[in-house]
């Protein structure tokens, strides 16, 4: 995490589903407590409750709210906070029920594999209909890595990246990816979300 806001993220993520990168609010408390607060801390969760969030927003002093599952805009609406929603998507086909949440951020991430929150798999970039995601705040997920985040954000000009397994090696995060990741990404002045462990 300290590599990734000395290398300018603007953007650390905690996962709090069900996951190998699982944390606890006061996990999350513990490790974020000295990135500044220019950097905003934020929480994925997938169909959790509304209770369960507002506590993990107290106690974790999250920022924002990234919301990975079957969550409803009338949901997200009701989160005290900035609410990024993600969608899988699959031959490169923009869910409908996106147009709901264009108030909010939305995150266009690969389809789930193993657990839901993200695959580390790229999708089909090229046939994304750009057009439909205009006037959208976005981020692009899926698959990213330090060779291919430049790509990604001349292909989509997004709001911002977001990357977990692609800075990792044999699991772990490595301080070499996340430095790399943020330089390339940075060549092309986006913003970029890498997930703490």
């Amino acid at each position: 995490m300290k590599t990734a806001v000395e290398n300018g993220a603007s953007h650390i993520g905690f996962v709090f589903a069900k996951s190998k990168r699982q944390v606890t609010p006061e996990q999350a408390r513990q490790l974020s407590k000295d990135v500044p607060k220019s950097v905003k801390k934020v929480g994925l969760f997938v169909n959790a409750s509304l209770d369960e969030i507002a506590q993990t927003i107290k106690i974790a002093g999250l920022d924002m709210v990234q919301l990975h599952g079957d969550e409803s805009i009338a949901f997200a609406n009701q989160i005290a906070v900035p609410v990024i929603k993600a969608f899988g998507i699959k031959n490169g086909k923009l869910p409908s029920d996106i147009a709901a949440f264009k108030n909010h951020v939305i995150l266009l991430d690969a389809p789930p594999a193993q657990f839901a929150g993200g695959s580390g798999q790229q999708f089909e970039w090229e046939k994304v209909a750009l057009s439909k995601l205009s006037g959208y705040q976005f981020f692009v997920a899926g698959g990213l890595n330090p060779d291919n985040v430049s790509k990604a954000i001349s292909f989509f000009q997004p709001t911002g990246v977001d990357v977990s397994s692609g800075v990792e090696t044999d699991g772990k995060k490595d301080v070499k990816k996340i430095s790399l990741f943020l330089e390339n990404s940075k060549k092309l002045s986006t913003h970029d979300m890498p997930e703490a462990d």
